[in-house]
């Protein structure tokens, strides 16, 4: 049976640590983890015609990743990322490689073939790469998922961006925090989060909505009424980088593999708990990953 096919679509980067440079993006960790998890990735992006960029092709390489990486004249894209008590703060370099994401037929005949597709805001931000992702979603193919990690940064996105990336989505991942802000942003204060979340599903025809509360709780609802909720397990963080797009990345790759929901949600929340073990977003993964799951969740 072929492997379900992940492409997604944005920032490849290097997340710039006091302690040294990672690899890293919101939609390549996404990647990352898919594959990991039954899935072939493509990760498309730019990168600068630099030795970082040179550096970036490499380690996606290493990973598994297949990364489609344009080369162009801007720096290859940084963010220098600061913890505090485990959890990154941001600060993004801007007009830098994947910022001018060029439309290829290349990209488009990768993105024809996807069972899934990732995006979020921040890859948005520039009207070059802007303009290139919505043209490429426009030629998935029928049922595939377009998965929308919002991913909020900064002031890198406004209501109006959010409302044309849900128009092309149908799973749409927040977390507690951009719930919030969502919910005085769309005029929904007086609602339950279950009744915010399930407005956006009726008001978008998502497939499903993910809701997740750090260290607390995940949510997952699907628009036949389904809902899987479960506690986030108790772990010793050394940092939470990455840990939401592995749950995004792992769930995608347990639903397109043909795991319920129930299933794939339990995988993706013992994922993100591995992943906050670890140093950086993608980590090597245990040869035996639920055994040893089950020894540091208790579960």
């Amino acid at each position: 049976m072929a492997k379900p096919i992940v492409v997604s679509l944005g920032e490849l980067l290097w997340d710039m640590f006091p302690t040294g440079k990672r690899a890293g993006g919101a939609p390549v960790n996404f990647a990352y983890h898919a594959m990991m998890n039954g899935a072939e990735a493509y990760s498309i992006s730019a990168v600068g015609e630099d030795d970082l960029g040179d550096e970036l092709a490499i380690a996606a390489e290493k990973s598994g990743i297949h990364a489609v990486l344009q080369r162009n004249a801007w720096p290859t894209g940084t963010v220098e990322v600061a913890l505090k008590n485990g959890i990154p703060e941001y600060t993004i370099v801007e007009n830098v490689a994947w910022d001018h994401i060029s439309y290829t037929r290349q990209l488009i005949d990768i993105v024809e073939q996807a069972d899934a597709v990732c995006f979020g805001t921040l890859a948005l931000r520039s009207p070059e790469s802007h303009d290139t992702i919505i043209e490429l979603l426009k030629h998935t193919k029928e049922g595939a998922l377009k998965f929308f990690d919002i991913n909020l940064r900064g002031d890198m996105y406004s209501k109006e961006l959010i409302e044309e990336m849900l128009g092309y989505a149908n799973v749409f991942k927040i977390n507690d925090e951009e719930l919030l802000l969502l919910r005085g942003m769309f005029g929904i204060e007086n609602t339950s989060d279950e009744e915010a979340c399930k407005w956006f599903i009726d008001q978008y025809d998502l497939r499903y909505l993910i809701l997740t509360g750090g260290a607390t709780f995940s949510t997952i609802m699907s628009n036949d009424g389904e809902i899987s909720t479960l506690n986030t397990p108790r772990v010793t963080v050394v940092d939470t980088v990455g840990a939401g797009d592995s749950f995004s990345g792992t769930f995608t790759g347990r639903i397109l593999s043909g795991e319920s929901l129930g299933l794939a949600h339990r995988a993706a929340v013992n994922t993100a708990a591995f992943v906050c073990t670890q140093e950086g977003a993608w980590p090597t993964y245990p040869a035996t990953m639920p055994d040893y799951l089950r020894d540091i969740l208790g579960q």
